[in-house]
């Protein structure tokens, strides 16, 4: 039922989302072709023919133009990174932009700007350029920005029982592990979780 629920609270909130973005952009053009905006040009719309080909078609007149909007693309990776672009888009046909931006997740808007979000199956770009597993003083696994000696902390994970870590394990993090994959990434971890103090915990008889 829990997850019924989510599932149907979700679809009501992305409706909202579209219906909310529906209502700025009829606020927009109402503007646009009232007069006051200043782009002009010639609106055109891409239309199907009967032989399933597109053309373009004025809809209006010469003083039309289409909607300029910003939109922000956030991309959310594995390791906690978010990178954030932000793109000029000219909207001809809302059929197209949303086709442009299937594969992402509208989570807020304005007047000015969309703000779209997708979370992705991989590392940041920062961690396969210069990323490295290593361990703090304290003995808690950690990717570096460089080598551990840098001291320059991206992330965080948990402490590991030094004690418990094969001699070569322990040189290895402190010269650090370079992440260039997802694959290398998640090895590391499942293979260090076995070394987590809390893991060892979890072994001592009560």
């Amino acid at each position: 039922m829990g997850t019924l629920s989510l599932e149907k609270e979700n679809i009501l909130a992305n409706g909202v989302i579209r219906m909310k973005f529906i209502a700025i952009i009829l606020m927009i053009s109402a503007i646009v072709f009232s007069g006051i905006s200043p782009y002009k040009s010639t609106m055109r719309h891409v239309i199907k023919t009967e032989d399933g080909s597109k053309t373009e078609s004025n809809i209006r007149g010469k003083n039309e133009a289409p909607l300029l909007l910003n939109v922000v693309l956030k991309r959310k990776y594995l390791d906690g990174e978010v990178s954030e672009e932000t793109v000029k888009e000219t909207i001809w046909a809302l059929e197209d932009f949303w086709a442009k931006y299937e594969a992402w997740q509208l989570v807020d808007m304005d007047e000015e700007k969309l703000v779209f979000e997708m979370v992705v199956d991989d590392i940041s770009p920062l961690l396969k350029l210069n990323g490295f597993f290593g361990i703090t003083e304290d003995g808690t696994l950690s990717i570096f920005n460089g080598t551990p000696d840098q001291a320059d902390i991206i992330q965080s994970f948990f402490q590991i029982d030094i004690k418990k870590l094969e001699g070569n394990k322990q040189l290895q993090l402190k010269k650090g592990i370079p992440v260039k994959t997802k694959e290398i990434y998640t090895e590391v971890l499942e293979t260090m979780k076995q070394y987590s103090l809390e893991k060892q915990n979890e072994k001592k008889p009560k």
